[in-house]
């Protein structure tokens, strides 16, 4: 699987390989297709049913296909593109979809293309808009990395621009114009001195982040410039929506510097942990893993949004996704493997 190329908006050759796979081997799943989004489906008249998902997609190539064994094949480390984010979760739930024929529960397994671009191209957002129905369940995992343990819920995440307005004027005569990147000093000290703030949400504790990611102003080497702006992302904590989370940068910075206009550009609510739910707890009780908060955004927001109760749980360290060297223990792809069997066959 992570041999077959597959960066954003170049699924197909990896979807067509899925679905030819569940066709040929899954008589017992119905197999549906949406785009290089691929949906196979029991239909075994069990009490719940559970969606298992994971996206397709991985972000550029640089040197790191094709993929490459370090070790032997039970205790080695799998390296390559798309190893930890997240293909190990991806081959995981196509070897059980294929073998699993009478889980406890009905399952929908779904792969799905368009993660690592704009949220408007996510394909599970595509399926929730046109064909919601195939994601009605009680229950959802999100073979994201985890490092093989179980994270509930996760972060939200807004970015907004703060802008500084000025006068432009000839760098000898700066006291004729306006400086607007100085203008931008009051928001860079408030971020320099934040502290962010932990905060528990149904028994899970996540942490706060206010950074600067970005800035841009200046006309030229000898010029006053008349604009800049400040890119800030913040990742909130499950406890609030997104206007809250909006309403709070603008408090922040209205306070100390009023004269910059906030614009938001992006903005994805978080997710509870969902671990109340009797199924939750009965797939926590058969992995046997102390569950811990999800720090980035996942779509595990998405079923939030639909009212299904989400996990993460898959191979890999979250914070080697993207990387060149992107690998994945082996044990733990089997571990996963493991635990979703397990929960899955009631064993």
């Amino acid at each position: 699987m992570v041999d077959i190329a597959s960066v954003s908006g170049d699924e197909r050759m990896l979807a067509d390989t899925i679905e030819r796979t569940l066709t040929a081997h899954a008589p017992h799943l119905e197999v549906l297709r949406d785009g290089d989004a691929i949906v196979a489906r029991t239909h075994l008249g069990r009490a719940q049913r559970v969606i298992i998902a994971g996206h397709i997609d991985t972000v550029p190539i640089n040197d790191n296909l094709p993929s490459r064994l370090e070790g032997d094949a039970l205790t080695g480390t799998l390296h390559g593109r798309g190893t930890v984010d997240m293909k190990g979760g991806c081959a995981i739930m196509l070897a059980l979809a294929v073998e699993l024929t009478a889980p406890l529960h009905d399952v929908t397994w779904v792969w799905y293309d368009h993660e690592e671009v704009e949220a408007s191209l996510n394909g599970l957002g595509r399926l929730a808009r046109t064909r919601p129905e195939l994601l009605e369940a009680d229950f959802a995992i999100l073979g994201e990395p985890s490092n093989a343990g179980i994270e509930g819920g996760c972060n939200g995440t807004i970015r907004v621009e703060l802008r500084a307005a000025g006068r432009r004027a000839h760098s000898a005569r700066a006291w004729m114009g306006v400086n607007a990147i100085h203008g931008l000093a009051p928001a860079l000290e408030l971020l320099a001195g934040f502290e962010p703030a932990t905060i528990e949400v149904d028994g899970l504790a996540y942490r706060e982040g206010l950074n600067a990611v970005g800035v841009r102003g200046g006309v030229a080497g000898n010029v006053i410039p008349d604009e800049a702006v400040l890119t800030v992302n913040y990742r909130f904590a499950p406890d609030k929506t997104v206007a809250e989370a909006e309403q709070r940068l603008r408090e922040l910075f209205g306070g100390v510097a009023p004269e910059l206009t906030v614009t938001v550009t992006d903005a994805s609510g978080g997710a509870r942990p969902g671990l109340d739910a009797a199924l939750a707890q009965h797939f926590v009780a058969a992995v046997g893993a102390t569950p811990a908060p999800k720090y980035g955004w996942t779509d595990v927001a998405r079923f939030a949004e639909l009212g299904i109760p989400a996990v993460n749980y898959g191979p890999g360290d979250p914070s080697l996704a993207h990387t060149d060297d992107e690998r994945v223990p082996v044990e733990q792809i089997l571990a996963c493997e493991r635990g979703l069997r397990a929960w899955l066959s009631g064993s």
